[in-house]
């Protein structure tokens, strides 16, 4: 059984999205003759865990681990709460504090690619002996955080072993950078960085068509789409919730702001007093003030029910009994190429989806392709009121369903499968 190092910074019990796309790769590996080899930081800064996710790894992985020196240790001491929320991707656009302001300078400028830029060095030494020792001619990195593609690339440059980098996001065009108040000598170090990752591995892996476009402009290497997906063992309780809940599970960054949603939900409680009885927003994770602020103004209140951080098997059961399930991307050129990793298990939730992002947006097709719901660009209104009302009115009559097709190609196993191929 070939065997492959894996090395990656979040790893149960890191909760939240991060960990998920490797975490499902390790667990069905194995069924296609690939032995997983994990390295691991022996102590992260996880802004959010999740227990539960230890049962997922496979009995028998072999994990190897070091320590790593990141500066959010340091800012806990002055302001746990923000440093907390900054490293969670929650940056407070509006009325931001002396404080966050200078966080989000020194980790933008001081920190390239990132806050973990200090596991690099000693992560090269010590895996220069596991890849002799386990006889390993294969490695994988996944980011963010990019500190970890430039493991790969020393580990290619002394050890001349095959690297495929696996971006989860893209690097230099995604949209937090612009908040980082980067300096332009900043912004240069990190597009050669990305540069140099993008031509120096072997091949790239990414999450979608858009991803795989952008960076085709940056390198001829391979590069080849592997969507995050679902696990095809999904159960749960299927018992809808009695009232008209629209869910989202998962952070509403600050951007993910649907406005004209919030509106029009205002506007058919204010037309409609069954629907004021019946309609509940449920937000199982982290939502930043810029959007509870947007809902409080459209007089939503009463209607917010705010579940905070669950487990991976809570928000399944969530998803499964929420009426609509919503999903949001901020509305940018930036953000067409982001596919949530949310958007998988939705569709084998089996409830519709209530999606709004930009113009393009790649998780709306697949969306549409597969009829898993309706999707709304941040200028919709009109379209949009009908459709909710149309789902209420079904919601009435016990017949809101969603029917999705030909979904199967997104199982976990499947992705896996295809993975296999390519390592």
């Amino acid at each position: 059984m070939k065997k492959v190092l894996i090395i990656t910074y979040y790893w149960p019990p890191a909760g939240g999205p991060g960990v998920q796309r490797w975490l499902k790769f390790v667990k069905y590996l194995r069924d296609f003759n690939i032995e997983p080899v994990l390295y691991i930081p022996e102590n992260p800064h996880y802004p959010i865990e999740d227990a539960s996710l230890l049962r997922e790894i496979p009995q028998g992985i072999t994990v190897y681990s070091k320590p790593l020196f990141e500066p959010y240790g340091l800012a806990k001491l002055v302001s746990s709460k923000k440093t907390k929320r900054i490293s969670s991707g929650i940056i407070q656009t509006k009325n931001q504090s002396f404080f966050e302001k200078g966080m989000l300078w020194i980790r933008g400028n001081f920190f390239i690619p990132d806050a973990r830029k200090y596991w690099i060095k000693p992560s090269v030494k010590f895996l220069t002996e596991i890849l002799s020792k386990e006889n390993i001619d294969t490695i994988v990195t996944t980011g963010p955080p990019h500190s970890v593609h430039l493991i790969g690339r020393e580990l290619k440059k002394d050890k001349g072993v095959t690297w495929f980098a696996d971006f989860r996001d893209p690097w230099t065009s995604i949209g937090y950078h612009k908040e980082l108040k980067l300096t332009s000598n900043s912004k240069k170090k990190h597009k050669k960085l990305e540069h140099a990752v993008l031509n120096e591995a072997d091949r790239i892996l990414v999450t979608s068509n858009t991803t795989k476009t952008e960076f085709e402009a940056i390198t001829k290497q391979p590069i080849s789409v592997i969507t995050n997906g679902y696990d095809s063992d999904y159960e749960g309780d299927a018992n809808l919730d009695e009232r008209f809940t629209i869910s989202h599970i998962g952070s509403l960054l600050t951007g993910r702001n649907p406005k004209n949603l919030w509106k029009v939900l205002s506007q058919i409680a204010a037309e409609n007093s069954v629907f004021r009885g019946d309609l509940q927003l449920e937000f199982m994770g982290v939502v930043s003030q810029d959007v509870m602020d947007s809902m409080y103004r459209y007089e939503l209140g009463p209607y917010i029910k705010m579940l905070g951080y669950g487990s991976h098997a809570e928000a399944q059961r969530k998803q499964q009994r929420s009426q609509l399930l919503l999903l949001v991307e901020i509305d940018s050129e930036e953000t067409k190429g982001i596919i949530p990793g949310k958007l998988f298990e939705y569709m084998i939730a089996k409830r519709p989806i209530l999606a709004v992002g930009p113009k393009g947006w790649e998780a709306g097709q697949i969306i549409e392709s597969t009829n898993s719901g309706e999707v709304f660009d941040y200028e919709a209104q009109a379209e949009l009121k009908t459709t909710i009302l149309e789902w209420y009115e079904a919601f009435k009559k016990g017949k809101i369903t969603s029917e999705s097709i030909a979904i199967e190609k997104y199982s976990r196993r499947a992705l896996t499968e295809e993975l296999s191929k390519l390592l």
